[in-house]
């Protein structure tokens, strides 16, 4: 009789001390570094796989038990591992200190280079087959879809002249009036008007015509698009493709394109 409560008392002190040890506690705690607290630093129970973040004020609160691991990180700091004891679930606090984590650069050679500041004079010396090579990324099309582009809408076609300031004629009697208008205006307006027009012309004809074109059809290469178009424009392409000419400037294009491709190879 006496062994058997023996026994059940051996077993309960067993299942108690198992319980109480498997039994989560919520500890506050506190992340800091060498100058001041660490807030947004990424606390985890490595065991439990259940984290939380630091406060502005670098604290936080987490459930652990006696042996639990914390793993607690933070850009900039040295990640840290801190173990529970008993005298963290007994206070019900833990105070954590991180270290910078210092960043050293690879050695890097420092070069001297011979440029005045100048564009015109500084590309004057840069090879000529880089310079292809920066033109060609310049030109490059490939990640255009010129499909999608819409351009049946010019906004300085839609635009409207200046408006003519009007201004009291004092030679015309009381309450009389007169117009002025601004012919400088009208003249920078239009000036304007054209530019805009001329700009839009090679993304326009692109979207039109198709990529196919220009480089399957006719060869020209993506990095002397826009040159071959001004080789072309003296024959009023532009003009043409105003008047809605379309046609007329194809024939313009696979006529010249021959010419044009054996000049390029020449040179």
């Amino acid at each position: 009789m006496i062994k058997k409560i023996l026994l059940v008392f051996l077993f309960s002190f067993v299942v108690f001390s198992t319980f109480s040890q498997q039994r989560k506690t919520l500890i506050n705690g506190k992340v800091t570094d060498s100058l001041s607290t660490v807030k947004n630093a990424n606390i985890i129970n490595v065991k439990t796989n259940q984290g939380t973040f630091s406060s502005d004020n670098g604290v936080f609160r987490i459930f652990v038990t006696e042996g639990d691991s914390l793993r607690i990180s933070s850009i900039q700091h040295i990640t840290k591992f801190v173990i529970i004891n008993k005298n963290n679930i007994h206070n019900k606090s833990i105070n954590v200190k991180l270290a910078y984590n210092t960043v050293v650069l690879d050695t890097f050679e420092l070069k001297k280079h011979n440029l005045s500041g100048s564009l015109g004079i500084d590309s004057k010396s840069v090879p000529n087959n880089k310079k292809d090579s920066l033109l060609r990324n310049l030109m490059d099309f490939s990640e255009i879809e010129f499909g999608k582009l819409r351009f049946s809408i010019d906004e300085i076609d839609r635009s409207k002249p200046p408006i003519v300031n009007t201004v009291p004629n004092s030679f015309s009697g009381a309450g009389a009036g007169g117009t002025i208008p601004f012919k400088d205006s009208e003249r920078l307006w239009a000036l304007r008007k054209k530019l805009a027009r001329k700009k839009a012309f090679p993304y326009k004809i692109m979207s039109e015509l198709g990529e196919k074109f220009f480089f399957d059809e006719l060869k020209i290469p993506m990095d002397k698009y826009f040159h071959f178009l001004e080789y072309c424009n003296p024959l009023g392409i532009e003009t043409l493709h105003k008047d809605k000419k379309v046609l007329d400037i194809i024939k313009i294009f696979q006529t010249e394109s021959k010419t044009y491709l054996q000049i390029i190879k020449n040179e």
